[in-house]
């Protein structure tokens, strides 16, 4: 099915049994969200509220909650699309098997974006920003956001559609000092792509006219999160998920799409920023107030029967789990052609990506008759942690390619693989005082922390505990050791202070350790405020572990020693507890939670839906 619009993708699913209509009065300040999470975590299908209090428009949502409907959405664009991908990265595919992917140039005809002569697509009607659906997701948050918007913007050196970056950075409708229906914030990072727009349009000493579209065929919105080979546009790539082309004009300078349901258009000025937040974010806690870009509002646009479509974020999984799943399939081999000697790289969602990797390499420089160790796998964890959005992650955990089948997505299994061979003297490295997530407060500021690196090649070097050994039992100051998996205990300490104080705190746990002899069964400790919920789930570890600490200031070991600049140790420490400097986490609102059950009852719109 190719799609011209949100709403004929609404009707296929509702037609095929993945939507399901709400008709009650439903309000934007946190029931709407809450209402979202529920059924996504249920596995439910799209929502459609018909009915949203204090607006006129419609709202769609949990439209990719699920990879079968993601897939069922693009079921006549997806192969053909992943095939033009992968000519983008290999083109001597084509050469070698033509007959195979003799349809991809069928497929690029629909690629190109298709200007139109009309200026303002016909339907369109002028709207304030007061009159979309505001909706705000957790309690704490700053306004009401746009959580799937298209933003747009073109080079000021070199304008036009094909210099054009198309990216999903959250935009901040309402709250702290933005002037209503005037000013609106946009949170991104100054290495992305509007970013280096607006750095150059700040270098001309002109403002950097930007417009953000709002629904449109679901490829679009895609197309705002896909890492794209070099020298694809996003919009070449909506146009071949869409199977159409994307169709565009200007209106007063500004591009307007001609697809989407909502279109913002207005100026950033050189210098010109307004606290943005706080936002519940996709790690599962805040992000706080920073100063962010304000844009001016030019004008505001809405088609004919415009549908407003939203996600929520926090702690995963949520709706942007599958965005990811789906972008995997998509881009198939593509991180292997960009970093030689990479298998499989895995930005693990329980720990809400940005912050754990898993990947496997092939490990080739050290000889066969010398002992082996990690080498290649050093240069290819350089690499990955210095390619796009993987920079951004804190911890990586690398193996090499060897006999065993290993899988980066098996989390125990591989974890398991990883800590029966790490030499934990040897192949622990980090990296300080370097760039991490914007949205992690685990660091030392905004965007600065640090990396570590755990690599592991060759035999097996220890038997990994199945249960609690006796040493970690009863240890003074600390309680309640409890088995995460094989070779990872928790045992809990007492609240974080200071980072003055854990020095001591360390030293102290790690000699009583010593004291009661060698613990090779068990390499990593995990010390946290709560050991019962650390080990209750692979989730909870996950979350809790690696969003809550900083490797270079929360990594400590037992029997930790440096030799020559390389820090080793015989046990590592991963100090998990929440430190006061850290964001809070995401707490539902128990009101909400409770005023939303009548839409899960009998007679309401989703009684069919089991929740808990």
């Amino acid at each position: 099915m190719k799609y011209h619009n949100l709403e004929e993708c609404i009707i296929d699913l509702e037609k095929n049994g993945h939507l399901v209509r709400i008709h009650e009065e439903v309000d934007p300040h946190l029931e709407m969200a809450a209402i979202h999470m529920k059924v996504y975590e249920a596995g439910g299908p799209a929502l459609l509220f018909e009915n949203v209090k204090g607006s006129n428009f419609r709202a769609v949502s949990n439209l990719f909650g699920t990879m079968e409907r993601s897939k069922f959405i693009f079921r006549d664009t997806f192969e053909s699309t992943q095939d033009v991908i992968a000519l983008r990265n290999e083109p001597m595919k084509a050469l070698k098997n033509p007959f195979k992917y003799v349809g991809t140039g069928l497929a690029a005809k629909t690629a190109l974006p298709l200007k139109k002569t009309t200026a303002l697509p016909q339907g369109f009607q002028e709207i304030q920003i007061a009159d979309l659906p505001l909706i705000k997701h957790w309690k704490d948050d700053g306004g009401a956001f746009v959580t799937l918007p298209q933003v747009y913007s073109e080079d000021p050196e070199k304008p036009g559609i094909m210099n054009s970056n198309l990216g999903m950075y959250r935009v901040q409708l309402t709250g702290n000092e933005y002037e209503m229906n005037k000013e609106v914030g946009i949170h991104y990072q100054i290495h992305r792509g509007i970013g280096i727009h607006q750095a150059k349009a700040n270098k001309l000493g002109q403002p950097l006219k930007v417009s953000i579209f709002i629904g449109g065929p679901p490829a679009h919105t895609i197309s705002a999160v896909m890492p794209l080979p070099e020298g694809m546009s996003e919009l070449t790539f909506a146009g071949l998920l869409s199977g159409r082309h994307f169709r565009y004009s200007y209106v007063d300078g500004y591009c307007i799409s001609h697809d989407a349901d909502f279109v913002i258009t207005g100026e950033i000025h050189p210098g010109e920023t307004k606290p943005e937040g706080p936002f519940g974010d996709h790690l599962g806690y805040y992000s706080l107030v920073h100063p962010f870009p304000v844009m001016r509002v030019h004008k505001v646009y809405a088609k004919q029967r415009a549908i407003y479509p939203f996600t929520v974020v926090g702690r995963p999984p949520q709706e942007d789990t599958s965005f990811g799943e789906l972008i995997h399939e998509l881009t198939g081999g593509a991180i292997r052609q960009e970093i030689p000697g990479v298998k499989e790289v895995h930005a693990v969602d329980a720990a809400g990506v940005h912050p754990l990797l898993f990947a496997i390499g092939s490990e080739r420089y050290t000889p066969y008759q010398q002992v082996k160790q990690p080498a290649e796998l050093l240069t290819i964890a350089n690499r990955i942690l210095g390619t796009g959005q993987l920079s951004l992650a804190k911890y990586l955990f690398i193996a090499a390619e060897e006999k065993q089948a290993l899988s980066t997505h098996h989390i125990e299994g591989f974890l398991t693989y990883i800590l029966e061979r790490i030499n934990l003297h040897r192949d622990i490295h980090f990296q300080t005082n370097t760039t991490i997530d914007t949205l992690d407060y685990s660091g030392t500021g905004l965007n600065t922390g640090s990396k570590v690196v755990f690599a592991a090649v060759g035999d097996k070097k220890r038997e990994l505990c199945h249960e609690v050994p006796e040493t970690l039992k009863d240890l003074p100051g600390f309680s309640t050791a409890r088995l995460i998996m094989p070779g990872i205990v928790a045992i809990q300490g007492s609240p974080f202070t200071s980072y003055s104080d854990v020095q001591q705190e360390m030293d102290g746990l790690s000699e009583a350790i010593q004291a009661r002899g060698p613990l090779p069964s068990c390499p990593m400790i995990i010390l946290c405020d709560d050991s019962e919920f650390m080990s209750a789930a692979i989730s909870n570890f996950l979350w809790a572990t690696f969003t809550r600490s900083n490797p270079s200031h929360d990594i400590h070991g037992v029997n930790g020693y440096y030799e020559h600049k390389h820090w080793g140790c015989d046990n590592i420490i991963i100090d998990a507890r929440s430190k006061p400097h850290q964001a809070p986490p995401l707490i539902p609102d128990a009101a909400v939670e409770q005023h939303i059950k009548r839409l899960f009852t009998d007679g309401g719109s989703l009684s069919r839906i089991q929740i808990r």
